[in-house]
C-alpha cells in the first residue's frame, strides 16, 4: 500500500496535483478529513481488486477536523503506514494574485478583516507544525502546470526505490526572494561578479566565458571543494534516513551568473558519483545584477 497525502497552502496547486495523480494511476480522494486516514488504508487493502497506490488531499477546508490531523500523521507513523506527505507552498503574492484571477474566496476569509493577506496568514500559522512532517516540499511559485506535473511524476512514478533520492539543485537571485522549497541554501554572492564585466553582463553562467571567468578564482576553487565534500557527505545520510528528495539552492544578487555556473559545477559533480541530478535555473531569464 502506497499512500501519497496531499496538503499545504490554498491556492499552491493541491487540485492540479490530485488530478495529476489520477493520472498516473492513484486512487485519489479530494477534501479528505484527516481522521479518515487509516480507515481509508484498511478498506482500500480490503478489497477484492486491491488499490495499491492512494493519494489523498487533506488540507484546511476540514474546518476543525483539520485540527487532528498532526495527531493522525503520528498514528500513521507509528503503525509503520507507508505514506509520503507532499507539501505544496508558494510566495504569498503569488498566491495572493491567484485568489484575485480566479475570484474564488480564501476558506479562512471568514476569519478577521476578511483580507486574503490576513486569510493567507492564518493558514501559514496552522500549516506551520505540518510542513515539517513533510517528505517533499514543492514551492509552485513558478511552475505552470504541466511543470507540476512533471515534478510528481518524476518523482512518484521514476523514483520508486526507497533508497532513491531526488536530487535537484536550483540557481536563483536574493532579488527575487529565497526558494521555499530549498533545504539546503549556499550564498555566492562573495564571488566577484561578471556582471561588471562589459563583455559578460548580458551573457549567463552557462556561456564558456563567464564559467572560466567564475571559476578562474582561488576563493571559488576553495569554496567548490568545500561545498562538494559537504554535499557528498550529506547525500548518504539523508538517504539513509529516509529522506526522498533534496533540493540545493545556489543564490548570487540576481540569479544569472555566479549561482547558474556553480550550480552547473555541483551537478556535474554529484552525477559523477553516481546520483540522478536535476537542475533548475530559477532566475537565469531575468535582467538583473548577477
Amino acid at each position: 500500500m502506497e499512500i501519497v497525502i496531499i496538503t499545504g497552502m490554498s491556492g499552491a496547486g493541491k487540485s492540479l496535483a490530485i488530478r495529476a495523480f489520477e493520472d498516473m494511476g492513484f486512487f485519489c480522494i479530494d477534501n479528505l478529513p484527516p481522521q479518515f486516514l487509516p480507515k481509508i488504508a484498511e478498506l482500500a487493502s480490503a478489497t477484492k481488486e486491491k488499490i495499491s497506490r492512494i493519494a489523498a488531499v487533506v488540507d484546511i477546508r476540514g474546518g476543525e477536523l483539520f485540527d487532528d490531523f498532526k495527531d493522525v500523521l503520528q498514528v500513521l507513523k507509528k503503525d509503520d503506514r507507508n505514506f509520503k506527505l507532499l507539501f505544496l507552498d508558494a510566495h504569498d503574492e503569488v498566491l495572493i494574485k491567484r485568489y484575485k484571477e480566479t475570484r474564488r474566496k480564501h476558506p479562512l476569509s471568514h476569519e478577521g478583516d476578511g483580507s486574503i493577506l490576513e486569510a493567507i496568514q492564518k493558514e501559514r500559522e496552522k500549516l506551520e507544525d505540518i510542513k515539517r512532517y513533510a517528505d517533499f516540499v514543492i514551492d509552485t511559485s513558478t511552475l505552470l502546470p504541466r511543470d507540476l506535473k512533471e515534478k510528481l511524476f518524476e518523482i512518484f512514478v521514476q523514483q520508486k526505490s526507497k533508497e532513491a533520492m531526488l536530487i535537484t539543485i536550483m540557481s536563483f537571485g536574493f532579488k527575487y526572494g529565497l526558494p521555499l522549497d530549498a533545504d539546503l541554501v549556499f550564498d555566492v554572492r562573495f564571488i566577484p561578479n561578471p556582471f561588471y564585466v562589459d563583455t559578460l553582463k548580458h551573457r549567463t553562467g552557462k556561456d564558456p566565458e563567464v564559467k572560466e571567468y567564475v571559476l578562474r578564482w582561488d576563493v571559488t576553487k576553495e569554496f567548490l571543494q568545500k561545498l562538494f565534500d559537504l554535499i557528498l557527505f550529506l547525500i548518504p545520510n539523508y538517504a539513509e534516513e529516509g529522506k526522498g528528495q533534496l533540493v540545493i539552492a545556489i543564490g548570487c544578487t540576481g540569479g544569472k551568473h555566479r549561482s547558474v555556473t556553480v550550480a552547473e559545477e555541483l551537478k556535474k559533480t554529484i552525477e559523477n558519483q553516481g546520483y540522478k541530478v536535476s537542475i533548475f535555473h530559477r532566475d537565469i531569464e531575468k535582467d538583473i545584477k548577477g
